[in-house]
């Protein structure tokens, strides 16, 4: 677990360069024995570091530390091209429990409407269903959007679908190509997870409604950190390839978040009816054999027939239709 002392050494360690840790403790005011404790526990965050003695420490992949003045920078730049979504309030930390809960908490005091939030490190970030979300230090993308909707809960069933095309168009804009949706929540690559996309709501039932939409992406995810995750997964810089640029997360940041200001924008006025087609188009799973397993334990299987208007997932068995609104989809085995 990184904490605060952590992050001021890797900043300090960002340049790439051998610093010695001598200097390291007089730059961060520690004894050169909690230097070494700090930077261990760094590495057990996964991040590599190389320690050659009589030169000190440097590490071996710098991370582009996300910086709210260069992302806010560029959304000034993209905010010629879309004046009506832009701007947004745009806040960066090193390390909180999860930007989400952040905005949550927010939101019973103030408005937290077109306040983004990113973080380094979430101590406690978790996924759908409450399962724990494994991020990198340097290598993930974790941010929160709040958004007031001036309708209630009901309008608000496919958002996450809607905003899971949002995410996938700025994925795609950014040169990061065959990024796909599964159902409800994932955005997957040759059926590898990359990232995942998590509502939550608080209103009356009618309305207004203040929503936080949490996005975690693996933009550089080492092998040693994939093995404790339960599922298959990769990341954008795999999804690039290996002679594809550096990817900038402070400017991906950014485009992710001009493109969900708008879809928000029109989700508010239309609701999911302008995305349900491109949603299905962007679905891995669209036509094929799946089985769906249902929070009580059952399972289902059918053919994926789509999504309907609520962004409920539809199973055909022949002439018959059945829609889901929770669940998690596996490919069906012949």
């Amino acid at each position: 677990m990184l904490t605060p002392l952590g992050f001021s050494l890797l900043r300090q360690l960002a340049d790439g360069q051998f610093h010695s840790g001598e200097d390291l403790a007089a730059k961060v005011g520690l004894t050169r024995a909690r230097v070494s404790q700090v930077l261990k526990e760094a590495e057990g965050a996964g991040l590599a570091l190389e320690r050659l003695k009589g030169r000190g420490y440097r590490l071996l992949e710098a991370p582009d530390f996300l910086d709210a003045k260069r992302v806010r920078a560029r959304l000034a730049a993209l905010a010629e091209a879309r004046p009506a979504t832009l701007p947004l309030t745009v806040e960066v930390v090193d390390q909180i429990e999860s930007t989400s809960s952040e905005l949550m908490r927010r939101a019973q005091r103030r408005d937290v409407h077109r306040v983004a939030l990113a973080a380094e490190w979430q101590t406690a970030g978790r996924g759908r269903r409450g399962r724990a979300w494994t991020a990198i230090a340097g290598g993930s993308l974790t941010f929160s959007l709040g958004w007031k909707f001036e309708q209630g809960a009901g309008f608000l069933a496919g958002l996450s679908l809607a905003v899971g095309v949002g995410v996938v168009r700025g994925l795609e804009a950014a040169g990061f190509k065959h990024v796909a949706l599964k159902w409800p929540n994932d955005l997957i690559h040759r059926h590898m997870k990359v990232g995942g996309i998590l509502i939550e709501l608080n209103g009356d039932a009618l309305g207004p409604t203040t929503t936080v939409v949490g996005v975690g992406l693996n933009v550089r995810l080492p092998q040693h950190a994939r093995k404790d995750i339960p599922v298959p997964v990769t990341d954008l810089a795999s999804v690039a390839g290996r002679k594809a640029p550096p990817i900038d997360r402070n400017q991906l940041l950014a485009d992710l978040l001009a493109e969900l200001a708008s879809v928000l924008d029109v989700y508010a006025n239309e609701g999911f009816a302008p995305f349900a087609a491109e949603w299905q188009h962007r679905h891995a799973y669209q036509g094929k054999a799946v089985r769906l397993l249902l929070p009580d334990g059952a399972t289902v299987t059918g053919k994926v027939a789509g999504v309907d208007a609520s962004g409920a997932l539809v199973l055909a068995d022949g002439p018959r239709r059945a829609r889901f609104l929770s669940g998690e989809i596996t490919l069906r085995r012949a």
